[in-house]
């Protein structure tokens, strides 16, 4: 008899706000995560057996990886942050659709 209705999120996952605090820490995370797996795959040592670098070498890539994609997060939330983004970026199709918005 009841029908269930889905509610309509109100959060909108195309503009997200970082602080500028937050923004920094995500690059400088990222940059250290990036570093450090990276040191550590030159500084493994010979002699171990093959599954010891397999595995470690699939750590290093997802940490890698993971490194680039906060550094990625933290370069756009700054950059949102400091308005460094362009008309043709997207940051300001929200507004082109409006009336009055200038476009």
């Amino acid at each position: 008899m009841w029908r269930h209705i889905p509610r309509r999120s109100t959060f909108d996952t195309r503009e997200a706000h970082v602080s500028r605090k937050l923004a920094a820490f995500l690059i400088i995370l990222g940059v250290f995560m990036i570093f450090e797996w990276v040191n550590l795959g030159f500084n493994l040592a010979d002699g171990h057996p093959t599954a010891f670098y397999v595995v470690h070498g699939i750590l290093i890539a997802v940490n890698v990886v993971l490194g680039v994609v906060l550094g990625v997060i933290g370069w756009r939330g700054l950059g949102g942050w400091r308005g460094l983004r362009g008309p043709g970026s997207g940051g300001g199709a929200a507004l082109r659709g409006r009336r009055g918005a200038g476009g």
